[in-house]
């Protein structure tokens, strides 16, 4: 008779416990063991240790199956992990960290991760179909919006499997943030009073209630005007990826060299600077012709306008030319520094509002939110969870379907935050995303590719380039390690079936299969798949790091990122005042509105998990384990050296400090 040891080890949380009924069946490659009781009572953080007998030798054990039913009341538990022992003294390892809901039975791999090629027990390569097909069968397709990329075909948080949804400590800490920014607003008057802000100091009275957090929301309500201000952000805000070099003016842009010789100072000239590589332009085409809602029944206006920029010897980045639409003309004048204050002031505010669509839409939304939930649901249906890429990536899309759920029901929904507190209206925002969605590239989601084809290699100060490279090398890196121990050669990526139908499924559902988007339907080289890999990996947790955290810092002042404009873009100088832009920005119950949510978006909930910090070991070789310590000493060394800069600076760049960013969109 062959007796193992068996230890199986409970979540540490609460709500991990159960009063089911568990049992364990053990399946080696000569057999299988009867089905074995482990207890009724499970309590969170404990080892259950029992023996498991078996009337013969079952050879190496590749599979256990855990069985829960139900005694009385359902009661769900949450397994991290089983090890049996063998007579022999070898170990046997079972990384699960799941929960296990209603009467059920599981099977679950013993630890080492393996590509479909790697198995040759059919009784293996039978449970990684079976669990790919209950997979798909149970994270579906569908189309939210035409032209946007596919989703999951959830339409309530309530619905989604357990082991995506947010923990109770996560949850809850959600619910209580939302609930105390609103009622903190409420209190204070913002959410009941529709009428215009009396004043840009009046402004600064929402966030100086928000102790501990109004120090860069007063910082940019004192420097918002300031032209070294406005083009530092274009750097460091929360768009870091729309500016480009300009070597050429396109003609819907007819800035003249007399009208920036002023800006660009005597001993130069426009040309000059072009070829010199220092003139730089934002071009918001992606809104032109966007219809416009209405915000208390009043109309609402979007404009498509066109910055130049240029970057003085300094070294600073500074506006030079706005113009506030994409046809040029009488009624489209291009304004200047040198006209008068409030006619510049509101040019650049106007150039913000639409920075405001173009980041929370495209920057935000898109290509991080969305694509994030396109290489979750991709992942799950594709590849098994003995698969080595999957190990790697689950941690990765922790959270994102739960929150990606609840973004659909409430914030880009119709009647939701975006179309309430925005001036674009729900069509409008539907629109904006199809357009950027045509336009996004490979290259502009592989960030040493993107800073190249933008030509912003060479801007000083531009933090977000410098400590992205950074956390992109380190991902890069352990990346690298992890895929060379799994694919020896390149014909083990491309002889992947799996990995195969994954690329396949994120090209297709993702993006559409427009295949002038450069995305990769394919995988056929072990270079290819890293670089790939590195992508998702990044967009899910730096970039969107980058994008997501320094919202209510650079948005609680409305003046800097108003999210909707209640006049028409002026068609002639000299008609601008502090009252006309008072009338035009976001009265001061729309601002309330947007800032509950931005305070939200921005905040650091409990239960979360930084980048490189993988507390579910899903990884039992000893080679992938170390790849990860080498990783997260890579990532303190970042971290010392943003932490330095920071201490020098006025105005801290920490969005990308790996001490604030999560491994996973999940806010």
């Amino acid at each position: 008779m062959a007796v193992y040891k068996v230890t199986v080890a409970t979540g540490d949380v609460l709500e991990a416990r159960t009063v089911n009924r568990i049992s364990i069946t053990l399946v080696g490659s000569r057999g299988e063991s009867r089905k074995t009781n482990v207890s009724s009572l499970l309590l969170p953080g404990t080892v259950k240790e029992l023996t498991v007998s078996s009337q013969q030798d079952l050879g190496s054990i590749i599979l256990i199956r855990l069985h829960k039913s139900r005694i009385f009341l359902e009661d769900a538990w949450f397994c991290k992990y089983v090890n049996v022992t063998a007579r022999d003294g070898t170990l046997y390892r079972f990384p699960f960290y799941q929960w296990l809901d209603g009467n059920t039975t599981v099977e679950v791999r013993e630890g080492t991760a393996k590509k479909l090629a790697d198995d040759t027990l059919e009784i293996l390569k039978e449970q990684r179909r079976r669990e790919l097909k209950a997979r798909q069968e149970a994270f579906e397709w569908k189309t939210y919006s035409v032209g946007w990329p596919r989703c999951l075909n959830v339409d309530s948080i309530f619905l989604l499997d357990s082991n995506t949804q947010f923990s109770c400590v996560r949850a809850t800490d959600f619910t209580g943030v939302l609930i105390f920014q609103g009622a903190t607003q409420l209190l204070s008057g913002f959410l009941l009073r529709s009428t215009n802000w009396s004043s840009l100091d009046e402004m600064r009275t929402i966030f100086s209630r928000t102790e501990g957090r109004d120090i860069v929301p007063e910082y940019v309500a004192k420097h918002w005007k300031e032209d070294d201000f406005f083009g530092y952000q274009f750097l460091n805000g929360n768009n870091p990826i729309i500016i480009r070099q300009c070597m050429e003016l396109p003609d819907k842009f007819p800035v003249t060299p007399d009208m920036v010789a002023h800006s660009l100072g005597g001993a130069t000239n426009l040309c000059n600077e072009m070829q010199e590589g220092r003139i730089f332009i934002v071009d918001y085409e992606v809104l032109d012709d966007i219809p416009a809602g209405t915000i208390h029944g009043r109309q609402q206006y979007i404009a498509a306008p066109i910055c130049l920029l240029h970057q003085g010897t300094d070294g600073l980045l500074r506006p030079i030319a706005i113009q506030l639409s994409q046809t040029p003309g009488p009624t489209s004048p291009i304004f200047l520094p040198s006209d008068a204050e409030w006619d510049w002031l509101l040019a650049k505010t106007w150039v913000r509002n639409a920075d405001f669509y173009s980041h929370q839409l495209l920057t935000h939304l898109l290509r991080t939110h969305l694509f994030a939930e396109i290489f979750a649901i991709a992942t799950l249906r594709q590849l098994p969870s003995c698969h080595p890429c999957f190990k790697l990536l689950l941690p990765h899309f922790r959270y994102t379907l739960h929150i990606n759920t609840l973004a659909r029901s409430v914030l880009i929904n119709p009647g939701g935050v975006i179309d309430k507190g925005s001036g674009a209206s729900y069509e409008g925002l539907q629109l904006i995303v199809q357009r950027g969605l045509e336009k996004v590239t490979y290259t502009s989601l592989c960030l040493p590719d993107d800073i190249e084809h933008r030509g912003v290699a060479y801007i000083p100060n531009y933090h977000y380039r410098d400590d992205g490279f950074s956390l992109w090398e380190a991902i890069e890196s352990f990346v690298s390690g992890i895929v060379a121990f799994y694919y020896a050669e390149d014909a083990a990526v491309s002889g992947d079936t799996e990995l195969q139908a994954w690329v396949m499924d994120i090209f297709t559902n993702g993006f559409l299969g427009r295949t002038s988007s450069g995305i990769p339907s394919s995988l056929r080289t072990v270079a290819e798949l890293k670089k790939f890999l590195t992508m998702v990996m990044f967009t899910c947790s730096a970039q969107h790091a980058s994008v997501n955290n320094g919202q209510y810092d650079l948005g609680a002042f409305v003046a800097n990122a108003p999210s909707s404009m209640r006049h028409p873009p002026p068609k002639e100088k000299g008609k601008g005042s502090l009252h006309d832009f008072l009338d035009t920005i976001p009265e001061v119950d729309t601002t309330a509105n947007i800032l509950v949510v931005l305070t939200l978006l921005s905040s650091r909930l409990k239960d979360v998990r930084f980048l490189g910090h993988y507390p579910d070991e899903l990884f039992t070789e000893a080679e992938p384990r170390q790849l990860i310590r080498s990783f997260k000493k890579q990532l303190e060394e970042i971290k010392d050296r943003i932490e330095e800069r920071n201490h020098r600076a006025e105005l801290r760049y920490n969005y990308m400090n790996p001490l604030e960013v999560e491994n996973s969109v999940s806010i």
